[in-house]
């Protein structure tokens, strides 16, 4: 059986609705972060990403990990494209050059899309008041516009990120994409990225991860 270990509040998230699409069957390992803990290290600290139980699974010391029947993956948008190409009929790629496109889409989510969403999410929303940053918060949004075009065009003539339906690369470039949702301003020069985004998390199995994510402890 696959083991997702991570919180819901966490990247875990992407494999977590990945998981719920496919119907596949999975146990979960609540491993908190960190630097949300006072003392990670306190005889009663929960399962955190610095637990010598979890390094053992995971050195770099970062959610999500997964074991999947003895293969252990780190990366939430690798895990996801796995567990895809392994479990997904039509969310995984029907051939070799949907592979190629699926991991093209999730590294350009990485590199082009998620250094700067992260940081609208936390300096608008994210951090409490006195530790955000408006000055970061607009070079992100700023940083972001041509990112937001070129997908926003190439979805006005797919509808989806591959494959003409939905995938794993959908759910992988939406869950960076759902990090700048407190940039409104850039979802309005991008209506059919907006239109995309809303669709994708329509769907029940993300309103299922979401509801489960909301019930953890902020």
């Amino acid at each position: 059986m696959l083991t997702i270990y991570g919180v819901y509040r966490s990247r875990a998230s992407r494999n977590i609705w990945l998981a719920f699409e496919m119907g596949l069957e999975f146990r979960h390992v609540p491993v908190i972060q960190a630097y949300r803990l006072a003392d990670p290290q306190a005889p009663d600290a929960p399962l955190n990403t610095r637990s010598p139980t979890f390094l053992a699974i995971n050195p770099n010391g970062h959610v999500p990990s997964v074991d999947d029947d003895g293969l252990i993956l780190h990366e939430s948008l690798a895990i996801n494209l796995h567990l895809a190409r392994k479990h997904g009929g039509a969310l995984g790629p029907a051939d070799h050059a949907e592979d190629g496109l699926m991991g093209m889409w999730a590294l350009w989510a990485a590199t082009e899309v998620e250094p700067h969403s992260i940081q609208i999410l936390y300096h608008r929303v994210g951090r409490p008041p006195a530790e955000r940053d408006p000055a970061v918060a607009e070079a992100a949004v700023a940083a972001l516009r041509a990112p937001f075009a070129v997908l926003d065009q190439h979805l006005a003539t797919s509808g989806f990120v591959v494959g003409g339906r939905f995938t794993v690369a959908d759910i992988n470039v939406a869950e960076v994409v759902r990090y700048a949702m407190p940039a409104p301003e850039l979802f309005a020069d991008a209506p059919a990225l907006r239109r995309w985004l809303s669709a994708c998390h329509d769907r029940p199995a993300f309103k299922r991860m979401m509801a489960e994510r909301e019930r953890e402890p902020a």
